[in-house]
């Protein structure tokens, strides 16, 4: 059965998917790797990009760069080693790319970056919010994610004790992340071989998320920032709890219209897509209608963010989607919240409800 909207989308290689341990070339010089997840999201989308660098003894080195990691498993070093071998034409891993800092992107950067002695590139927001986080004793759990889920609303006690006792949960995800780095910028341009790229920065989903187009080629790596099936998830987390992400995501949205509408979209999840406008258009008006789903629940009461689960979510959850789903609620909260289309009290219980204003 088809996806809704994905009629406004065309999807070039059609129903051809990279196998595993190999690659598809999807234009010249650029190879996509398609690797398995363990989680509901069951796979995440690599590039390979055929490159050349000038070595520190002034030699120009034939290569590649590599966009993209996996997360850290034994099942994805696997697949990364058959991809050298049979990959790579016999040539090295210049330099490690990372869009953000999530663990399926910057999973085995470390190790991808020790086993070719290749440098980090990562924009600096994202290099050291990884950093922080590889230390974090919590990890995106623990006791204060147990905490702040509580604090809004959240009474599953099966939940809540999977998020109590998931401790260190980033860097059981995430190999070491290396000592030093190359900073990317919105605006920068990369060279790689004989293309320029330029990064466009986006904001909500991670803290500093970089996308890379080429002009020459018109294709436009996207990352996580636009997906051809799904939304990226946009959250507030314990460690920013006043953050308004849904906006900063709306509006890094918009300025992948400035871009033509005909280029060659390569997301992080689904497959190679053209369409970008209206796609982008979708992800706006998605969300919209939450937003509107919301402020028509508020109507009757007041509402934490567990209690809009239902209004943003049709399908059960488990414990590991849980965890974005209450994220998710709460950022469109807060951008209605920071909008003053609802306001925001701690009620009898300790729990953070939003309302419509008084009158």
């Amino acid at each position: 059965m088809n996806h809704p909207h994905e009629s406004a989308l065309q999807y070039p290689l059609g129903e051809n998917l990279p196998a595993a341990g190999q690659c598809l070339e999807i234009a010249p010089g650029i190879k996509w790797i398609r690797m398995s997840l363990p989680f509901a999201l069951d796979h995440i989308n690599l590039w390979l990009l055929r490159d050349r660098q000038e070595d520190m003894y002034g030699q120009m080195v034939d290569g590649w760069s590599v966009i993209d990691c996996c997360v850290n498993r034994t099942e994805a070093r696997i697949q990364w080693e058959q991809i050298f071998a049979n990959e790579l034409e016999g040539l090295p891993v210049l330099r490690v790319i990372v869009t953000h800092m999530h663990p399926d992107h910057i999973g085995l950067a470390g190790w991808l970056c020790e086993h070719w002695k290749a440098p980090l590139w990562i924009s600096a927001t994202d290099y050291n919010t990884a950093r922080v986080a590889m230390k974090d004793r919590d990890g995106f759990g623990g006791e204060s994610g147990f905490e702040f889920y509580r604090l809004h609303g959240q009474t599953d006690a099966d939940f809540l004790t999977h998020v109590r006792g998931r401790g260190s949960y980033y860097s059981s995800l995430v190999s070491p992340i290396p000592e030093t780095y190359c900073r990317i910028m919105d605006g920068s341009s990369i060279t790689i071989g004989s293309h320029d790229w330029q990064c466009i920065v986006g904001y909500g989903h991670a803290p500093e998320h970089m996308a890379l187009y080429c002009q020459a080629l018109n294709i436009l790596i996207s990352g996580d920032m636009v997906l051809p099936r799904i939304s990226a998830n946009v959250s507030v987390h314990a460690s920013e709890p006043e953050a308004n992400p849904l906006q900063l995501f709306l509006s890094s949205l918009r300025r992948y219209l400035e871009l033509p509408q005909d280029c060659y979209v390569l997301p992080s999840h689904g497959k190679p897509f053209t369409g970008l406008h209206p796609r982008v258009h979708q992800l706006l008006d998605h969300h919209q209608e939450r937003l509107d789903d919301i402020m028509k629940a508020a109507q009757t009461r007041s509402l934490s963010a567990a209690d809009i689960l239902p209004i943003l979510f049709k399908r059960t959850l488990d414990a590991h989607q849980m965890t974005f789903a209450m994220g998710e609620a709460l950022a469109h909260l807060h951008y209605l919240w920071f909008a003053q289309q609802l306001q925001r009290r701690r009620d009898e219980h300790g729990v953070i409800r939003f309302q419509l204003p008084h009158k």
